[in-house]
């Protein structure tokens, strides 16, 4: 093996590369470890992310441990050590002989990693430009000699790189730069929370309970695309909407990411007014004109103007195609954002 200060920029090379390519996120952490081997000839390791709302770590990988090792890593007893430890903070790696307890009072060490023949380790935080903690690279050894402090100190020199590898949002940050004309974005975890999106910024619609978030989480739940139009205040339609772009994540570790939520201007309503959009979006929803007039307290004759203008505008013979070329065209208003009563 390379001392590591003569490995030091060919093992950063390499993990950077690693870190580029467009592999699954599991066959990244694999490479990144077999990388990290040069550095610490470890006899076991594991690169986990953080599902902060099960408060759980779900490995990416973990060679060299047994299944009691890796039922422990996966409870919530392995982030209240890590957090014991101070871990889940920006900080140097730590190894067994720098933690701040004794070795013999942390139940991972004691009770799983020293019955199972290691003698040292190194952990280290994995956290993303923006500060988000997205998880733990740990590495473990039978010989107390390793790792060394050259290796601690490239190690962590490396983690950043590592994080970037890891990173769950990097996938979905690359698919709403296809999003033309996006404004701001989150993404929407299982819990239903926003969450930052890097490189875009915030909006108030797209704040903690807000119901275009609740609307999206139900129109994301089986489909990996869909637009619609969310209502703001204002009289001229033409900016009284933006389109809201909802694209589904890719199931993949922590699976905690639904979906990311984009903002942008309307564009093209084809001339509708408030009023048939709003109508638009009830025959989408297979209401009848009977119904709809009911529901916005106008005459049944009025609801008919509405859909012959709608028909008109987006050159549909019936209701049915104006209803598929209104979602194909991203005009769909749900219901729960116009406040219109079923």
């Amino acid at each position: 093996m390379a001392e590591p200060a003569s490995a030091r920029l060919q093992v950063a090379v390499e993990v950077a590369g690693i870190a580029a390519t467009p592999a699954a996120i599991e066959e990244r952490a694999a490479a990144l470890l077999e990388s990290l081997r040069r550095v610490v000839p470890f006899q076991a390791g594991w690169i986990a992310l953080l599902d902060p709302e099960r408060r759980r770590l779900v490995p990416l990988v973990s060679p060299g441990y047994d299944d009691t090792v890796r039922a422990y890593i996966t409870s919530p007893a392995s982030v209240a050590e890590i957090e014991l430890l101070g871990l889940d903070r920006a900080r140097p790696p730590m190894r067994l002989r720098d933690f701040p307890v004794p070795p013999g009072e942390v139940r991972g060490w004691a009770e799983y990693l020293r019955p199972a023949g290691f003698r040292e380790g190194l952990g280290v935080g994995l956290f993303a430009p923006d500060g988000r903690h997205l998880g733990q690279l740990s590495l473990n050894t039978e010989s107390a000699a390793h790792p060394t402090d050259a290796a601690r100190d490239l190690i962590g020199v490396l983690a950043p790189l590592v994080a970037q590898a890891v990173d769950p949002l990097r996938s979905v940050a690359t698919a709403a730069q296809l999003v033309h004309g996006a404004l701001a974005g989150i993404v929407l975890t299982r819990a239903g929370h926003p969450l930052p999106l890097p490189g875009l910024g915030a909006h108030p619609l797209l704040g903690e309970d807000s119901a275009l978030l609740a609307v999206a989480a139900q129109l994301a739940d089986g489909r990996a695309h869909t637009v619609f139009l969310c209502p703001q205040a204002g009289p001229d339609a033409a900016v009284g909407y933006l389109r809201v772009t909802v694209l589904a994540c890719a199931s993949q570790p922590p699976h905690h990411l639904v979906a990311a939520v984009l903002v942008a201007l309307p564009g093209d309503l084809h001339g509708l007014t408030r009023r048939e959009l709003e109508v638009l979006g009830l025959l989408i929803e297979g209401w009848t004109n009977a119904r709809i007039a009911a529901a916005l307290v106008i005459a049944p004759r009025t609801v008919a103007t509405h859909m012959e203008n709608i028909l008109a505008k987006l050159g549909a013979e019936t209701r049915a195609l104006a209803a598929v070329r209104a979602l194909g065209q991203g005009l769909y208003v749900p219901r729960p954002l116009t406040g219109v009563q079923g």
